[in-house]
Protein backbone atom coordinates (compact mmCIF):
# COMPACT_ATOMS: atom_id res chain seq x y z
CA UNK A 1 0.00 0.00 0.00
CA UNK A 2 1.18 3.25 -1.05
CA UNK A 3 1.85 5.57 2.50
CA UNK A 4 -0.32 8.59 2.71
CA UNK A 5 1.78 10.55 4.91
CA UNK A 6 5.03 11.53 3.28
CA UNK A 7 8.49 11.17 5.82
CA UNK A 8 8.58 15.08 6.01
CA UNK A 9 5.02 15.05 6.93
CA UNK A 10 5.70 12.66 10.07
CA UNK A 11 8.53 14.52 11.11
CA UNK A 12 6.85 17.83 11.60
CA UNK A 13 4.40 15.80 13.33
CA UNK A 14 6.43 15.16 16.17
CA UNK A 15 7.02 19.51 16.44
CA UNK A 16 3.19 19.93 17.00
CA UNK A 17 1.93 21.27 19.63
CA UNK A 18 -1.94 21.74 20.16
CA UNK A 19 -3.30 25.08 20.62
CA UNK A 20 -6.70 25.89 21.43
CA UNK A 21 -8.65 28.86 22.15
CA UNK A 22 -12.36 29.79 23.91
CA UNK A 23 -15.23 27.70 25.41
CA UNK A 24 -18.39 26.47 24.14
CA UNK A 25 -21.57 27.50 26.26
CA UNK A 26 -22.00 23.57 27.22
CA UNK A 27 -18.33 22.64 28.11
CA UNK A 28 -18.35 25.41 30.70
CA UNK A 29 -21.36 23.35 32.55
CA UNK A 30 -19.97 20.12 31.40
CA UNK A 31 -16.94 20.08 32.07
CA UNK A 32 -17.45 19.62 35.94
CA UNK A 33 -19.11 16.06 34.98
CA UNK A 34 -16.19 15.75 32.45
CA UNK A 35 -13.98 15.89 35.17
CA UNK A 36 -15.81 13.95 37.79
CA UNK A 37 -16.04 10.54 35.80
CA UNK A 38 -12.43 10.60 34.17
CA UNK A 39 -11.19 10.88 38.14
CA UNK A 40 -13.03 7.06 38.24
CA UNK A 41 -11.63 5.44 34.99
CA UNK A 42 -8.56 3.20 35.20
CA UNK A 43 -5.59 4.84 34.63
CA UNK A 44 -5.29 1.76 32.06
CA UNK A 45 -7.86 3.30 29.66
CA UNK A 46 -6.84 5.08 26.32
CA UNK A 47 -7.94 7.76 25.50
CA UNK A 48 -8.36 6.65 22.03
CA UNK A 49 -10.27 4.53 23.13
CA UNK A 50 -12.97 6.36 25.00
CA UNK A 51 -12.67 8.41 21.23
CA UNK A 52 -13.98 5.45 19.27
CA UNK A 53 -16.37 4.34 22.25
CA UNK A 54 -18.13 7.60 21.68
CA UNK A 55 -17.95 7.50 17.59
CA UNK A 56 -19.11 3.90 17.90
CA UNK A 57 -21.87 4.75 19.69
CA UNK A 58 -23.37 8.05 18.02
CA UNK A 59 -23.22 6.23 14.79
CA UNK A 60 -25.06 3.14 15.62
CA UNK A 61 -27.73 5.35 17.40
CA UNK A 62 -27.97 7.34 14.71
CA UNK A 63 -28.62 4.90 12.06
CA UNK A 64 -30.80 3.50 13.82
CA UNK A 65 -32.96 6.27 13.64
CA UNK A 66 -32.18 7.22 10.16
CA UNK A 67 -32.99 3.66 9.20
CA UNK A 68 -36.23 3.93 10.83
CA UNK A 69 -36.93 7.14 8.80
CA UNK A 70 -35.37 6.81 5.72
CA UNK A 71 -36.98 9.86 4.28
CA UNK A 72 -37.03 12.00 7.24
CA UNK A 73 -40.69 11.89 7.32
CA UNK A 74 -41.46 8.63 9.34
CA UNK A 75 -42.16 7.95 12.92
CA UNK A 76 -39.68 6.10 14.74
CA UNK A 77 -40.53 4.27 17.84
CA UNK A 78 -39.97 5.75 20.99
CA UNK A 79 -37.22 3.21 22.35
CA UNK A 80 -35.54 4.51 18.83
CA UNK A 81 -35.55 8.49 20.03
CA UNK A 82 -34.62 7.19 23.83
CA UNK A 83 -31.32 5.56 22.55
CA UNK A 84 -30.23 8.17 20.30
CA UNK A 85 -30.65 10.68 23.58
CA UNK A 86 -28.75 8.55 25.50
CA UNK A 87 -26.35 7.66 23.00
CA UNK A 88 -25.68 11.19 22.17
CA UNK A 89 -25.46 12.55 25.86
CA UNK A 90 -22.78 9.56 25.82
CA UNK A 91 -20.90 10.60 22.49
CA UNK A 92 -20.67 13.93 24.07
CA UNK A 93 -18.98 12.86 27.57
CA UNK A 94 -17.15 10.23 25.80
CA UNK A 95 -15.83 13.04 23.79
CA UNK A 96 -15.19 15.54 26.51
CA UNK A 97 -13.76 13.03 28.13
CA UNK A 98 -10.47 11.83 26.12
CA UNK A 99 -8.33 14.95 26.17
CA UNK A 100 -8.94 14.96 30.03
CA UNK A 101 -7.39 11.23 29.67
CA UNK A 102 -4.60 12.19 27.75
CA UNK A 103 -3.53 14.81 29.89
CA UNK A 104 -3.93 12.75 33.47
CA UNK A 105 -2.42 9.17 31.87
CA UNK A 106 0.39 11.66 30.35
CA UNK A 107 0.07 9.84 27.43
CA UNK A 108 -1.13 12.94 24.50
CA UNK A 109 -0.11 12.88 21.06
CA UNK A 110 -1.07 14.08 17.94
CA UNK A 111 -2.75 10.90 16.67
CA UNK A 112 -4.97 11.89 19.69
CA UNK A 113 -5.98 15.07 18.23
CA UNK A 114 -6.38 14.08 14.77
CA UNK A 115 -8.64 10.77 16.14
CA UNK A 116 -10.71 12.99 18.03
CA UNK A 117 -11.39 15.68 15.85
CA UNK A 118 -11.18 13.70 12.53
CA UNK A 119 -14.08 11.33 14.49
CA UNK A 120 -16.07 14.66 15.60
CA UNK A 121 -16.11 15.36 11.25
CA UNK A 122 -17.95 11.88 10.72
CA UNK A 123 -19.99 12.04 13.90
CA UNK A 124 -21.50 15.55 12.83
CA UNK A 125 -22.47 13.98 9.70
CA UNK A 126 -24.55 11.19 11.25
CA UNK A 127 -26.10 13.68 14.26
CA UNK A 128 -27.32 16.41 11.47
CA UNK A 129 -28.80 13.63 9.75
CA UNK A 130 -30.17 11.83 12.93
CA UNK A 131 -31.61 15.13 14.25
CA UNK A 132 -33.57 15.81 11.19
CA UNK A 133 -34.93 12.51 10.99
CA UNK A 134 -36.71 13.18 14.59
CA UNK A 135 -37.67 16.25 13.63
CA UNK A 136 -39.50 15.29 10.66
CA UNK A 137 -37.71 17.50 8.65
CA UNK A 138 -38.14 15.90 5.19
CA UNK A 139 -41.13 17.55 4.67
CA UNK A 140 -39.16 20.65 4.02
CA UNK A 141 -36.70 18.93 1.80
CA UNK A 142 -34.91 22.10 1.53
CA UNK A 143 -34.41 23.07 4.96
CA UNK A 144 -33.31 18.78 5.36
CA UNK A 145 -30.46 19.75 2.63
CA UNK A 146 -29.54 23.01 4.01
CA UNK A 147 -29.24 22.38 7.31
CA UNK A 148 -26.29 19.36 6.75
CA UNK A 149 -24.46 21.58 4.31
CA UNK A 150 -24.60 24.53 6.90
CA UNK A 151 -23.62 22.59 9.62
CA UNK A 152 -20.59 20.77 7.91
CA UNK A 153 -19.56 24.00 6.11
CA UNK A 154 -19.62 25.53 9.82
CA UNK A 155 -17.46 22.77 10.90
CA UNK A 156 -14.67 23.05 8.24
CA UNK A 157 -14.18 26.46 8.96
CA UNK A 158 -13.58 25.85 12.01
CA UNK A 159 -10.32 23.49 11.12
CA UNK A 160 -9.98 26.09 7.82
CA UNK A 161 -9.14 28.78 10.33
CA UNK A 162 -7.05 26.69 12.35
CA UNK A 163 -4.98 25.54 9.51
CA UNK A 164 -4.36 29.11 8.89
CA UNK A 165 -3.74 30.50 11.93
CA UNK A 166 -2.41 28.15 13.76
CA UNK A 167 -4.96 27.79 16.70
CA UNK A 168 -8.41 26.24 17.11
CA UNK A 169 -11.29 29.00 17.86
CA UNK A 170 -14.03 27.04 19.61
CA UNK A 171 -17.20 28.41 18.89
CA UNK A 172 -19.24 29.78 21.27
CA UNK A 173 -22.22 27.21 20.22
CA UNK A 174 -20.75 23.63 18.92
CA UNK A 175 -21.45 22.60 15.27
CA UNK A 176 -23.29 19.63 16.26
CA UNK A 177 -25.39 21.69 18.71
CA UNK A 178 -26.44 24.42 15.99
CA UNK A 179 -28.74 21.76 13.96
CA UNK A 180 -31.84 23.34 14.56
CA UNK A 181 -30.76 26.84 13.35
CA UNK A 182 -30.59 27.34 9.83
CA UNK A 183 -30.25 30.91 9.78
CA UNK A 184 -27.59 31.45 12.51
CA UNK A 185 -25.63 28.32 10.97
CA UNK A 186 -25.67 29.59 7.43
CA UNK A 187 -24.55 33.59 9.08
CA UNK A 188 -21.67 31.72 10.99
CA UNK A 189 -20.50 29.73 8.14
CA UNK A 190 -20.30 32.74 6.32
CA UNK A 191 -18.96 35.16 8.74
CA UNK A 192 -15.89 32.77 9.70
CA UNK A 193 -15.12 32.25 5.83
CA UNK A 194 -14.75 35.62 5.24
CA UNK A 195 -12.91 35.92 8.73
CA UNK A 196 -10.31 33.24 7.11
CA UNK A 197 -9.86 34.91 4.12
CA UNK A 198 -9.52 38.28 5.48
CA UNK A 199 -6.80 37.39 8.63
CA UNK A 200 -5.06 35.01 6.11
CA UNK A 201 -4.59 37.84 3.51
CA UNK A 202 -4.24 40.71 6.18
CA UNK A 203 -1.50 39.01 8.12
CA UNK A 204 1.63 39.59 6.38
CA UNK A 205 0.43 43.43 5.55
CA UNK A 206 0.32 44.11 9.38
CA UNK A 207 3.67 42.74 9.80
CA UNK A 208 5.19 44.54 6.53
CA UNK A 209 4.23 47.76 7.50
CA UNK A 210 5.53 47.39 11.21
CA UNK A 211 9.17 46.36 9.34
CA UNK A 212 8.58 49.03 6.85
CA UNK A 213 8.24 51.88 9.40
CA UNK A 214 11.49 50.43 11.29
CA UNK A 215 13.37 50.28 8.02
CA UNK A 216 15.02 53.04 6.02
CA UNK A 217 13.76 53.40 2.75
CA UNK A 218 16.24 51.59 0.66
CA UNK A 219 15.19 48.57 2.37
CA UNK A 220 11.70 49.10 0.87
CA UNK A 221 11.96 47.16 -2.81
CA UNK A 222 13.11 43.64 -1.19
CA UNK A 223 10.70 43.97 1.42
CA UNK A 224 7.93 44.74 -1.22
CA UNK A 225 8.95 41.44 -3.32
CA UNK A 226 9.02 39.70 -0.02
CA UNK A 227 5.63 40.70 0.97
CA UNK A 228 4.06 40.05 -2.89
CA UNK A 229 6.26 36.21 -2.39
CA UNK A 230 4.19 35.63 0.46
CA UNK A 231 0.88 36.88 -0.34
CA UNK A 232 0.98 34.74 -3.22
CA UNK A 233 2.16 31.61 -1.09
CA UNK A 234 -1.29 32.99 1.36
CA UNK A 235 -3.69 32.86 -1.76
CA UNK A 236 -2.53 29.51 -3.18
CA UNK A 237 -2.87 27.76 0.60
CA UNK A 238 -6.45 29.17 0.90
CA UNK A 239 -7.62 28.04 -2.62
CA UNK A 240 -6.18 24.64 -1.77
CA UNK A 241 -7.69 24.14 1.19
CA UNK A 242 -11.07 25.84 0.43
CA UNK A 243 -11.85 24.18 -2.98
CA UNK A 244 -11.91 20.53 -1.46
CA UNK A 245 -15.30 22.11 0.48
CA UNK A 246 -16.46 23.78 -2.53
CA UNK A 247 -16.86 20.84 -5.29
CA UNK A 248 -18.89 18.43 -3.10
CA UNK A 249 -20.91 21.33 -1.77
CA UNK A 250 -21.62 23.04 -5.02
CA UNK A 251 -22.00 19.81 -7.19
CA UNK A 252 -24.50 18.61 -4.34
CA UNK A 253 -26.31 21.63 -4.88
CA UNK A 254 -26.67 22.03 -8.45
CA UNK A 255 -28.07 18.03 -8.81
CA UNK A 256 -30.16 19.00 -6.23
CA UNK A 257 -31.84 21.70 -8.04
CA UNK A 258 -30.92 19.99 -11.45
CA UNK A 259 -31.81 16.49 -11.27
CA UNK A 260 -34.42 15.09 -13.20
CA UNK A 261 -35.13 11.87 -11.67
CA UNK A 262 -35.13 13.25 -7.95
CA UNK A 263 -32.40 11.76 -6.18
CA UNK A 264 -32.41 13.46 -3.09
CA UNK A 265 -36.59 13.79 -3.06
CA UNK A 266 -36.64 9.75 -3.67
CA UNK A 267 -33.52 9.22 -1.51
CA UNK A 268 -33.06 12.16 0.77
CA UNK A 269 -31.07 10.32 3.71
CA UNK A 270 -28.55 7.99 1.01
CA UNK A 271 -27.81 11.05 -0.63
CA UNK A 272 -27.10 12.99 2.02
CA UNK A 273 -24.95 10.32 3.61
CA UNK A 274 -22.50 10.55 0.38
CA UNK A 275 -22.04 13.93 0.09
CA UNK A 276 -21.49 14.09 4.03
CA UNK A 277 -19.03 11.56 3.89
CA UNK A 278 -17.15 12.77 1.23
CA UNK A 279 -17.12 16.36 3.18
CA UNK A 280 -15.56 14.26 6.44
CA UNK A 281 -13.02 12.91 4.18
CA UNK A 282 -11.47 16.17 3.43
CA UNK A 283 -12.20 17.45 6.71
CA UNK A 284 -9.57 14.35 7.70
CA UNK A 285 -7.09 15.62 5.33
CA UNK A 286 -7.05 19.06 6.29
CA UNK A 287 -7.12 18.50 9.88
CA UNK A 288 -3.65 16.18 8.77
CA UNK A 289 -2.72 19.35 6.48
CA UNK A 290 -3.00 21.10 10.09
CA UNK A 291 -0.59 19.20 12.39
CA UNK A 292 1.81 17.98 9.97
CA UNK A 293 2.21 21.82 8.66
CA UNK A 294 2.09 20.59 4.90
CA UNK A 295 -0.08 22.04 1.72
CA UNK A 296 -3.36 19.86 1.23
CA UNK A 297 -3.87 18.43 -2.32
CA UNK A 298 -6.87 20.47 -3.95
CA UNK A 299 -8.02 16.92 -5.76
CA UNK A 300 -9.27 14.29 -3.59
CA UNK A 301 -10.22 10.47 -4.39
CA UNK A 302 -13.59 10.62 -2.47
CA UNK A 303 -14.51 13.56 -5.23
CA UNK A 304 -14.96 10.90 -7.65
CA UNK A 305 -17.96 9.67 -5.66
CA UNK A 306 -19.89 12.59 -5.97
CA UNK A 307 -19.00 12.33 -9.78
CA UNK A 308 -20.47 9.20 -10.02
CA UNK A 309 -23.55 9.99 -8.45
CA UNK A 310 -24.10 12.01 -11.67
CA UNK A 311 -24.13 8.99 -13.75
CA UNK A 312 -27.36 8.46 -11.19
CA UNK A 313 -25.73 5.54 -9.20
CA UNK A 314 -26.17 6.93 -5.74
CA UNK A 315 -25.79 3.49 -4.22
CA UNK A 316 -22.39 3.23 -5.83
CA UNK A 317 -21.40 6.53 -5.04
CA UNK A 318 -22.01 6.18 -1.22
CA UNK A 319 -20.64 2.54 -1.19
CA UNK A 320 -17.22 4.33 -3.09
CA UNK A 321 -16.92 7.68 -0.22
CA UNK A 322 -17.34 5.26 2.39
CA UNK A 323 -14.64 2.81 1.66
CA UNK A 324 -12.42 5.63 0.90
CA UNK A 325 -12.60 7.35 3.89
CA UNK A 326 -12.15 4.32 6.16
CA UNK A 327 -9.44 3.26 4.27
CA UNK A 328 -8.01 6.76 4.36
CA UNK A 329 -8.38 7.05 8.10
CA UNK A 330 -7.21 3.64 9.09
CA UNK A 331 -3.65 4.65 7.32
CA UNK A 332 -2.93 7.48 8.39
CA UNK A 333 -3.39 6.25 12.40
CA UNK A 334 -1.82 3.12 11.57
CA UNK A 335 1.51 4.85 9.98
CA UNK A 336 1.41 7.73 12.84
CA UNK A 337 1.24 4.47 15.12
CA UNK A 338 4.32 3.79 13.57
CA UNK A 339 6.01 6.16 13.76
CA UNK A 340 5.65 7.27 17.03
CA UNK A 341 5.87 3.48 18.38
CA UNK A 342 2.65 3.82 20.13
CA UNK A 343 -0.62 1.36 20.15
CA UNK A 344 -3.57 2.78 19.39
CA UNK A 345 -6.42 1.49 21.93
CA UNK A 346 -3.11 1.06 24.73
CA UNK A 347 -0.85 3.54 26.55
CA UNK A 348 1.74 1.17 26.85
CA UNK A 349 4.76 2.00 24.57
CA UNK A 350 5.70 -0.52 21.86
CA UNK A 351 8.99 -1.75 21.42
CA UNK A 352 10.80 0.32 18.45
CA UNK A 353 10.32 -1.13 14.88
CA UNK A 354 12.29 1.51 13.05
CA UNK A 355 15.63 0.37 11.50
CA UNK A 356 18.30 2.27 11.35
Amino acid sequence: MVPVLSEAQLKRLEEHKYSVSGVSVTERVLQVLWSWLVERLPMWVAPNLLTMAGFVINVVTSLMLICYAPTAKEEAPVWVYMSCAVGWFLYQCLDGMDGKQARRTGSSTPLGELFDHGSDAISSVFLVMATGCAMKIGEMPALQFGMLFAALVTFYSVHWDACMCGTVQVPLFPVSRRVAAIAPLIFVGLSRVCYILWTALTEDVDKDNTTTNNNNNSAAAPRAGHYSQNINKKISRVFSTGFPIFYPVSLACIIYGTSSSHLFLDHPCLYLLMFGLAIAKVSNKLIVSHITKSEMTMLDSSMFGPGVLLLRQCCGGFIFVTMDLALYCCTVCEEICDHLDIYFFNITSKPSQRRH
